[in-house]
């Protein structure tokens, strides 16, 4: 299966990059910024890992679970503008990229491999982190969860990238850290690559990513050490 993976790799030359639990740790940030909500609405705050199981679908989402089923439109709407209020203000405090991400992205480039970024995050949010942290200069584009009609894991925002990046499915792969991500990579006819870190849902008993890698550094490597 391995070998198999690595001949479908070899055709690879663009990525599409999730951002939250891939690219990076903006763990701390988001469950202070949902605790700060709920602390402001009276409620109880709630376990970070908690907080962070919810992370990949998108703030409105999150916003969602982190409230409870029970909760009104209304409310959650609220809560939402709450919740984006205290992130905005706290998206750098503790937000780092993970190791080897860096390394990694340069390479990539310093190769000629044209990349973007397709999150569910809103898009300026991401942006704006991306930039803080000197990662936006790698990515030929940016995409958040307001970018398009429907979020990931939906293909329509990755075949717009795809078709930006002028690439086929074929030559591309999706990388992430959650089963929203390899579902996106499947629905769009990408290679699907899982980093073994992050915070978000997979279970790879049930869905199985084509590679898995420690570090974006490492997937810079294995492409170039692939025979040319």
């Amino acid at each position: 299966m391995l070998a198999m993976a690595m001949e479908k790799f070899a055709a690879v030359r663009a990525y599409i990059f999730d951002l939250d639990g891939t690219l990076i740790d903006s763990k701390i940030d988001i469950v202070n910024s949902v605790n700060a909500m709920l602390v402001d609405l009276g409620r109880e705050q709630l376990p970070m890992d908690l907080v962070a199981s919810y992370v990949g679908h998108g703030a409105p989402r999150l916003v969602a679970s982190a409230l409870g089923p029970e909760t009104s439109q209304d409310e959650t709407e609220k809560a939402l503008r709450i919740f984006l209020g205290h992130y905005e203000e706290r998206k750098l405090d503790c937000t780092r990229a993970y190791p080897g991400a860096v390394e990694g992205l340069a390479a990539l480039a310093g190769a000629g491999q044209p990349m973007a970024v397709l999150t569910n995050k809103p898009t300026k949010i991401s942006e704006e982190i991306l930039k803080g942290l000197d990662l936006s200069k790698y990515f030929r584009a940016i995409y958040g969860g307001d970018s398009f009609e429907t979020k990931k894991p939906d293909a329509a925002g990755a075949q717009v990238i795809l078709g930006e990046l002028g690439v086929e499915a074929a030559e591309a792969a999706m990388v992430g850290d959650s089963d929203v991500d390899i579902q996106t990579a499947r629905n769009a006819g990408m290679l699907a690559v899982a980093v073994k870190y992050g915070f978000g849902k997979h279970d790879a008993t049930t869905v199985t990513a084509d590679l898995y890698i420690d570090s974006i550094a490492e997937l810079a490597l294995l492409k170039s050490n692939l025979p040319s």
